[in-house]
């Protein structure tokens, strides 16, 4: 049962589903530009999903309680959860076409540019096995992939520390998904402020 959401100033949390053989995929991303479990406060129930830190941070918590009395008072507060809530949606939405339909180089492309988002730095931290996590994929195919985007210089990997060394690379690099949700998040987002 969910008690509070989280709303990330710095670090990221991995929304993630855990599949019948023990496999667990990531589903959405949560980062300074959002904020995890918005539709709480208006269903009682489990998560649907488990949540990790996947990089640390700072985050603001609010207790469900207190929210929930808010954001019936305040048709603004409630409005902005319900669009943090569709962004996320939209984003997990998006996650499961490019499982789906995109290459394993693409996907983490994309993955690896939201986290530098999310993070606001070119640095992070990730293992193999967290970055098979992200995209759906097996480990061995995220090294042979992280190293092929090592090779052409867009990142810089070295025992679970990653540095985006070309952006752009990656950005060419990436599916149309990278684009899709920040288009989708801006949409949802614009008429209010989110992240610095």
């Amino acid at each position: 049962m969910l008690k509070r959401t989280y709303m990330p100033h710095k670090g990221v949390i991995s929304l993630v589903v855990k599949l019948a053989r023990g496999e667990r995929v990531q589903v959405a991303m949560v980062g300074r530009d959002s904020i995890y479990s918005a539709f709480a406060p208006f269903v009682e129930g489990p998560a649907i999903s488990d949540a990790t830190v996947l990089v640390p941070g700072l985050a603001s918590m609010v207790e469900l309680g207190p929210l929930r009395a808010a954001a019936g008072q305040s048709p603004t507060l409630r409005a902005a959860l319900i669009r943090h809530g569709l962004a996320v949606y939209a984003q997990v939405q998006q996650t499961a076409g490019c499982n789906a339909a995109h290459t394993v180089e693409s996907r983490l492309a994309r993955c690896l540019l939201h986290m530098r988002d999310l993070s606001g730095g070119n640095k992070i931290v990730l293992t193999q096995e967290a970055m098979a996590q992200m995209i759906g994929a097996r480990r061995n195919s995220v090294s042979l992939v992280a190293h092929t985007l090592q090779q052409a210089d867009f990142i810089h990997y070295s025992r679970g520390h990653i540095e985006i060394t070309n952006a752009d690379g990656l950005i060419r690099t990436a599916c149309e998904c990278y684009a899709t949700v920040k288009a989708k998040y801006a949409g949802l987002l614009s008429c209010q402020p989110v992240g610095d």
